[in-house]
């Protein structure tokens, strides 16, 4: 049912390639004012799920609506107020910088005087003023995936769509991204995001919604989802996986769940168990930890790698 405050509504979505189903009754909102984080692992249909929202992909069932229009009827309409950012860098490397972005304006028809001031006032944003009359080629990675962000600013639009976008950023760079992000969303932009870096997630969204082999797992809040699935804590402990057996048959009273992973034993814990707290006395080397959205992640995708 699309709901008046959605801002983009996914119902029954399915996209088929040949007998191959990559995207599988999806149904996912993101509402006026929030952000919403599409995860997954490789293959599990959030690139085909963001180029669907964009019309470069036709559903082969459901129905997408954006700004309540239905894209297959109001497909150009709709773009007029979103902005874009690819995960695969296409900025013109034989135009400037402020070359780029008024090229880019007036796909929408903004007059060039008024593309030159928002020019401005998004180089300045994202402290790139300096770097206005360089050609793309001159500019460092960081400083590129901030120029795609700008470029998908220059229609104001009331939804912006980023596919990883800090992929391959030092982190100064990526911090300077999120803080800048964190701004337009504290002034009421609609952002929907995919990414494979759990701490951005937890920086900027407000939902996450976790995908596998095309379907949806869950969605909801980000610390909500940790607690119900994972728990408040996570404790890492480091042995010989005899030594790891023993402690893990001592807790067998205690509300954890554990995973061994190679000669770590990962202990998470809803509510404190007094009896863990004593037998860790025995460990040399052990961590406590609060429990994270990689954690929420890796217990219902898996640790393996998908390719």
């Amino acid at each position: 049912m699309i709901n008046a405050s959605h801002v983009v509504a996914l119902t029954e979505v399915t996209k088929q390639f040949g007998d191959s189903v990559v995207v599988d009754r999806l149904d996912l909102h993101v509402d006026a004012g929030e952000c919403v984080a599409l995860l997954g692992p490789n293959g599990a249909g959030k690139t085909t799920t963001i180029n669907m929202l964009l019309g470069l992909t036709i559903p082969t069932a459901g129905h997408i609506h954006v700004f309540d229009r239905d894209i297959r009827q109001d497909l150009v309409a709709i773009k007029r107020r979103t902005g874009v950012t690819p995960q695969v860098d296409n900025l013109d490397s034989d135009l400037t910088v402020y070359e780029n972005l008024l090229t880019y304006a007036s796909y929408f028809g903004i007059r060039h005087g008024d593309a030159a001031v928002k020019a401005d006032e998004l180089l300045d944003f994202f402290q790139l003023k300096n770097r206005k009359t360089d050609v793309i080629t001159r500019l460092s990675g960081g400083q590129r995936r901030r120029i795609l962000i700008a470029r998908a600013l220059i229609n104001n639009p009331e939804l912006l769509i980023m596919d990883e976008p800090t992929i391959g950023l030092d982190p100064q760079a990526r911090l300077l991204i999120w803080q800048r992000l964190s701004e337009l969303k504290a002034q009421g932009m609609t952002m929907l995001l995919t990414s494979h870096y759990m701490e951005e997630v937890q920086q900027l969204a407000d939902r996450v919604v976790i995908m596998e082999k095309g379907r949806k797992i869950v969605s909801g809040k980000v610390a909500q989802l940790i607690q119900e699935v994972v728990g408040s804590e996570v404790y890492e402990v480091s042995d010989d996986v005899e030594a790891l057996s023993v402690l893990k048959s001592r807790l067998e009273s205690c509300d954890i769940s554990v995973e061994m992973r190679a000669s770590r034993l990962l202990i998470f814990t809803k509510v404190p168990c007094p009896e863990l707290e004593h037998a860790l006395t025995a460990f040399k080397i052990f961590m406590k930890r609060p429990a994270s959205l990689e954690d929420l992640f890796l217990r219902l995708t898996g640790q393996s790698l998908v390719e």
